[in-house]
């Protein structure tokens, strides 16, 4: 099961520490930093554009917005708003892409054996670029017209009031109509959106909550933090505590911590909804325990499954838009697809990054999304400390080469002539 390393999408120039990807553009957002005041390491935001080459995906830097001082540790989407988790606060951004100037770039032509006219290197078009005549100069002119990016500050608020100051989490709801926020103060604070006025202030957790997520078809908020907790909310009410353990005897309440929760559709079931959450280790071993996987009835909140998923700590978790992979990253680096209808492992690669999974994002399963996973099944991109990003890309189970149908075709039928000619003598 274990596959060898991808070569890297992007590199950036800081630690990476969340990705997420447009599904109207298909941009993809990443972000991350070093503590630029005391590292002199940059803080940003990096907007990335893929394109299918050659066979390939391969990834250019659209725009990078500078955070200044501050690195962003959590992010979410909201249609064309960003909000950027940095230290103890939440900003939200807007980015807009325009249609630049044509930029006019020039290239030499030299001239080959026998007189014959070469071009020098050639340099890649952007966005339906159209040489221009030469000038007769040996020039060659082409234009290019890409979608500039810019980013605006809509405004920021104060989530965090503990000691350490760090928003752990935040999500927008479905309608963005609110964004809720978790710290590592273990309050959970709901903000009306696009106000960004504080709706409410509870605590939720004793120590900082890990990851929440919200519900498309109530809007319940589910928490999970490092106090062993798996909560469920309904406003700033408790409406039930899960407990994944309960038909596992042999496992102790604190042998294991939530560490990740996600909603997840159910493929061809619009009515069904699914919840995803990650059990870690509470303490680490020589000979570590397996992490645990377990899906629960979205709506009930019914445990249905539960699988273990390796003996490397989980450290991230996310779910493709149809609800039909699961993506894990661990805090070794390494990265794996399963699917979710019976929580098995498609797809590993050991070590991918070398150093702990901060983010996991399915590319979206839109048109654009369709021309750059290609045959394949799935596409998902991973971020990590090491300031890499990179694709892994599930292979498509469902089909097999016309040569081995035939193959297989040309079989069977021998088969069938020899069955034939043993059982009836003087068949042929």
């Amino acid at each position: 099961m274990g596959r060898r390393r991808d070569p890297d999408l992007y590199r950036a120039p800081f630690p990476l520490y969340t990705v997420q990807v447009h599904r109207d553009t298909g941009l993809v957002i990443t972000a991350g930093g070093g503590g630029a005041s005391k590292t002199g390491i940059k803080n940003g935001v990096h907007f990335l554009r893929l394109e299918r080459m050659g066979g390939q995906v391969c990834a250019s830097l659209a725009h990078s917005f500078d955070t200044e001082t501050r690195a962003t540790m959590s992010l979410a989407l909201g249609g064309d708003v960003i909000a950027a988790g940095q230290d103890a606060s939440c900003q939200i951004l807007r980015f807009k892409e325009e249609t630049g100037k044509p930029e006019i770039k020039q290239e030499r032509k030299t001239q080959g054996k026998g007189g014959a006219s070469e071009q020098g290197p050639r340099k890649r078009r952007v966005g339906g670029s159209q040489p221009a005549a030469g000038d007769g100069d040996g020039m060659n002119e082409t234009q290019n017209k890409t979608a500039e990016i810019s980013v605006e500050k809509l405004g920021e608020v104060q989530t965090d009031f503990s000691d350490d100051g760090l928003q752990k989490s935040v999500r927008f709801s479905g309608d963005l109509s609110f964004l809720v926020t978790g710290g590592a103060d273990g309050y959970i604070r709901v903000w009306e959106y696009p106000a960004m006025k504080k709706k409410l202030d509870f605590k939720a957790h004793d120590g900082e909550i890990e990851d929440l997520d919200i519900s498309p078809y109530n809007k319940q908020v589910v928490s999970v933090g490092r106090d062993f907790a798996c909560c469920v909310w309904k406003n700033d009410q408790l409406a039930l505590g899960l407990h994944w353990n309960e038909n596992m005897p042999s496992i102790p309440d604190k042998m294991y911590r939530y560490q990740a929760c996600r909603f997840g559709k159910v493929e061809d079931n619009r009515e069904a909804l699914r919840l995803y959450t990650v059990q870690i280790p509470h303490k680490r071993d020589r000979k570590p325990p397996p992490c645990y996987i377990t899906k629960w009835d979205g709506r009930s909140f019914l445990p249905l499954l539960t699988q273990p998923c390796g003996n490397e700590v989980i450290s991230c978790l996310a779910v493709s838009d149809s609800g039909t992979f699961l993506g894990l990253g661990t805090v070794t680096g390494s990265v794996a697809i399963y699917i979710s209808f019976s929580l098995q492992k498609l797809y590993y690669v050991e070590e991918a990054h070398g150093i702990v999974v901060t983010d996991l994002a399915f590319v979206p399963e839109t048109q654009h999304g369709r021309e750059l996973v290609g045959d394949h099944e799935a596409a998902m991109l991973s971020v990590a400390v090491d300031s890499r990003c990179k694709l892994h890309v599930l292979p498509n189970r469902r089909s097999f080469p016309m040569w081995f149908v035939l193959l297989l075709c040309a079989l069977m039928i021998v088969a069938v002539v020899l069955f034939l000619q043993y059982a009836f003598p003087g068949f042929l």
